[in-house]
């Protein structure tokens, strides 16, 4: 059954998926086999440049066309301005700080994501599931530079494919592919690494379709230095207000032709899983990790970009579609974090989170199948401490979201700043000194969050 046609049959909030284990939300008349979960990933991908988000220059249809069918979230948050802690919390469902990984990692960097956590990717495994992850991991350094190597396998992932060993700051997107020199050709002509992840995607929901799995599609795009596509680079050109080359801060054609390539992608997944008649039985997730970067994205209406904890260094689009359980094309403006993954998932798996690991998120749930509702949370906090300010931009920074109200409290300049979300998106009306009391407040809480999360590293050297 298509997806469309599921819709149709089901009707939006229907409780269709198959739940078991101790904790299943929705009726047992309906459990059947545990959904998969597939995990879409942009790297560096700003929160206006989708379709859907409201961007009239790039060309996202098979994106558009899923959060046509699932929630789209407008207040999502990174737990970072930078990868390496986004990736942690997702696998973990932990504040960066308190796993001690605040900031991202050096290709010679002797700390990774230490072995003593149950991931989501171990807990799924455990309990079933068929787990793989494609593209990027950025969660350790690399031994050819000396030091311990901790890889995907080690953290609950039976499949690892097209994935990097050396450094991956640079943006290589043709073959040969310099982060990873064994990864061999596969595709005909010149080979773009997109497609080549696109394609490892539906080759594995093809392998796995006749079990539960986990797929966590992490793309290397749009992160610089761009490079795309000749063809798709020069359509994007052509059209009216395009940027002329790879540095354009505003419609950027090689931006645009690197996000088609991965909304290709997306419609690959979804055509294939209507194929195989999985669509009314896989949660889809597309996101990025943290907001755009300023040099080559325009982030507004949100203040500045990656490596900051103003909005656009933060906040990040954020799909989640669960077949017969979330309302068709409905809009959710609560507050959520990259570190809700992990009970969410564990909920719709029908199975526990590790009893011994600290759960900072909360399950998505109640939003899911009711997007007006409200989750038992009202703080958000960052930890994003730096020895000096970053060559992007960003300072050393924390920052907490209580409400509508968000406080900034800059570490190196000893500097606070406060904002209403609600009537200042772009953040632009700094309140700190019109309104001392609620900003010494907010002080106070991250403050009181700050020392009662654990700062040092649990990381094994």
């Amino acid at each position: 059954m298509k997806r469309r046609d599921f819709l149709k049959a089901v009707g939006p909030g229907t409780a269709s998926i198959a739940l078991t284990g101790c904790k299943n939300p929705f009726s047992k008349k309906h459990q059947r086999q545990q959904p998969n979960i597939i995990f879409i990933l942009a790297d560096d991908l700003g929160w206006s440049e989708l379709g859907c988000y409201g961007n009239d220059f790039n060309e996202t249809p098979n994106i558009d066309r899923l959060a046509a069918t699932a929630v789209r979230f407008t207040q999502a948050y990174s737990s970072a301005p930078v990868c390496s802690p986004y990736r942690a919390s997702f696998l973990t469902g932990q504040y960066p700080p308190r796993i001690g990984m605040t900031n991202y990692l050096q290709p010679d960097d002797n700390h990774w994501l230490s072995t003593d956590y149950i991931t989501i990717a171990q807990r799924l495994k455990s309990a079933g599931y068929a787990t793989g992850i494609i593209g990027k991991w950025h969660l350790t350094g690399y031994a050819k530079y000396g030091v311990n190597e901790v890889t995907p396998d080690m953290h609950g992932f039976d499949e690892t494919i097209v994935s990097e060993n050396d450094n991956i700051g640079d943006g290589y997107y043709f073959y040969p592919y310099k982060f990873n020199t064994s990864i061999e050709k596969r595709l005909p002509g010149e080979e773009y690494l997109t497609d080549r992840q696109n394609t490892e995607a539906v080759e594995f929901i093809e392998r796995h379709r006749n079990r539960p799995f986990f797929l966590y599609l992490s793309h290397y795009a749009v992160h610089t230095t761009l490079d795309a596509k000749v063809k798709l680079v020069e359509k994007y050109r052509k059209k009216p207000g395009a940027g002329k080359d790879k540095w354009a801060v505003k419609n950027n054609p090689y931006l645009a032709a690197q996000l088609e390539s991965i909304d290709r992608g997306v419609g690959m997944i979804m055509d294939k899983l209507d194929e195989l008649g999985l669509a009314g039985n896989t949660i889809l997730v597309f996101t990025s990790d943290n907001g755009g970067e300023e040099r080559v994205t325009a982030n507004g209406p949100l203040k500045e970009g990656k490596t900051k904890l103003y909005e656009g260094g933060i906040r990040i689009p954020q799909i989640i579609y669960v077949p017969g359980v979330t309302p068709t094309g409905s809009l959710c403006t609560e507050p959520v974090c990259v570190i809700d993954y992990y009970p969410t998932f564990c909920e719709l798996a029908g199975i526990e989170p590790p009893a011994k690991q600290y759960m900072d998120g909360v399950s998505l749930v109640p939003l899911l199948k009711n997007p007006a509702a409200s989750i038992n949370r009202d703080t958000l906090y960052w930890h994003f401490p730096l020895a000096k300010t970053h060559w992007l931009g960003g300072h050393s920074c924390g920052a907490i979201r209580k409400g509508h109200w968000k406080l900034l409290e800059f570490y190196d300049e000893c500097r606070l700043e406060l904002y209403n979300l609600k009537e200042d998106i772009s953040e632009k009306n700094n309140l700190a000194e019109k309104m001392p009391q609620k900003t010494q407040q907010l002080q106070n809480l991250l403050k009181k969050w700050r020392n009662s999360i654990t700062l040092a590293s649990k990381h094994k050297t």
